[in-house]
């Protein structure tokens, strides 16, 4: 008997199935979309490895959690299957990114400039995170031009991309490094 279904063939000819069964090409925009999540919550978590905040830590383990529901709900097509209960975000997993958007920001200095990534490792790791976050925020648009999706979903990966920029200026005040500011006359 076979221990673990990890390959079946089936995708071998370059067809995939959705949430409910229907089959659709690899390349398909809904597989773009929560492909693009899957790398987010895989950057994410290269990110807990260098944050040592545990505040952070547990915040950044909430929202891999729920970025696994975003891409349960881009993988169901609800015109022909309906959302399971755990396929959906809600208006509280919103609510807590704006929260701790609002708490983190109030710790840190006003913006002086445009802030480049980096500034330390960690920091520079959650702009990375951030950058892949509004790449499947696009995607999922796209997507969201010709489909039906759950509006929260989109208002979710819109915050947490706001919450990553405001872990990456956390994570620099947090490790003693200044964070980078853009200057227009470097050469």
């Amino acid at each position: 008997m076979k221990k673990s279904y990890l390959y079946t063939g089936g995708g071998d000819k370059g067809m995939t199935s959705l949430v409910g069964g229907q089959r659709v090409p690899k390349t398909h925009p809904r597989l773009e979309a929560y492909g693009t999540i899957d790398e987010l919550n895989a950057f994410i978590g290269l990110l807990i490895t260098e944050v040592e905040n545990e505040k952070i830590i547990d915040l950044l383990l909430f929202i891999q959690h729920k970025l696994f529901t975003v891409g349960a709900c881009l993988a169901t097509d609800t015109a022909s299957v309906a959302l399971k209960p755990a396929g959906l975000i809600t208006p509280e997993n919103i609510q807590r990114l704006e929260q701790s958007i609002d708490l983190l920001d109030s710790e840190l200095p006003g913006m002086t400039g445009f802030v480049l990534p980096g500034g330390c490792r960690s920091a520079a790791l959650a702009h990375i995170c951030r950058t892949v976050c509004r790449r499947a925020e696009r995607q999922i648009y796209r997507l969201a031009a010709e489909n039906t999706l759950e509006e929260r979903a989109l208002i979710f990966t819109n915050r947490l991309s706001d919450l990553l920029f405001v872990i990456a200026r956390y994570e620099c005040i947090l490790k003693n490094h200044s964070e980078i500011i853009w200057d227009n006359a470097c050469n």
